[in-house]
């Protein structure tokens, strides 16, 4: 019997956080995974997604490092930057204009990157896990629309891909996480009064990054396929759908 190759995996977002926690869950199981960030280092691929550019670039050169092949695409990276109603119409602009950059359209970019690449190889196809979030369904604070926004839109994304390609054996998932005790959480939890914001999940605490990279993996190494489609909550009960 032929063993099965080990699986090749992208990670975006991958230095901190629910992104590092995915490449170590997934490196444990095995997985031989690439990441990304902002800068370079062991592993990692340093590429700006406000840069158009920026998502095919990272997919090229993470294709070269994994020998030509990727099986699976994590999309992980993001950014949650507020920005007033009352802002200034240019400032309010650019900052929909980066988070939609960021959250969506480069996402968008490197799915249909991926698409592409499990087409023109084998009938084996390929998996596709977006980490989106609660506020795709719920919304966000008043200083989040955008963010609230591009989440919603990965949401509509992840269901579009997984409708379109399943007979190609091209699946597709996402995952939408409420609060995550990463740096940034903790940070957003102590500006808006961490009590409160408990007080409103029913667990009593924030997600762990651990228990949103145990969901990632399964979904890129062990879900069935007719799972496709799935949206996955991970956020206490604190919206349930």
């Amino acid at each position: 019997m032929t063993a099965s190759p080990v699986p090749h995996v992208l990670v975006t977002g991958s230095t901190r956080g629910i992104g590092a926690a995915v490449v170590q869950a997934l490196t444990a199981r095995g997985a031989r995974v690439v990441g990304h960030g902002r800068t370079a280092g062991d592993n990692i691929i340093a590429a700006n997604l406000e840069q158009p550019a920026a998502p095919q670039a990272l997919w090229d050169e993470a294709l070269a490092r994994l020998d030509g092949r990727i099986d699976v695409l994590i999309n992980n990276a993001g950014v949650f930057e507020p920005i007033a109603v009352d802002a200034p119409l240019a400032d309010w602009r650019a900052a929909w204009a980066r988070t939609l950059q960021i959250n969506l359209q480069a996402s968008a970019d490197l799915c249909r990157a991926a698409i592409l690449h499990f087409r023109a190889r084998d009938p084996s196809g390929g998996r596709i896990v977006n980490i989106a979030s609660r506020a795709a369904y719920r919304g966000d604070s008043p200083a989040h629309w955008h963010y609230a926004a591009s989440k919603a839109g990965m949401v509509g994304m992840t269901k579009s891909i997984a409708r379109g390609y399943a007979a190609e054996q091209i699946l597709a998932f996402a995952i939408c996480p409420g609060f995550v005790m990463t740096g940034m959480a903790e940070d957003y939890l102590a500006s808006r009064g961490g009590d409160k914001l408990l007080a409103d999940i029913p667990l009593g605490r924030v997600a762990a990054p651990e228990e949103v990279a145990g969901a990632a993996a399964y979904l890129a190494l062990d879900a069935p396929a007719s799972m496709t489609g799935a949206v996955l909550d991970i956020n206490g009960a604190s919206f349930v759908r």
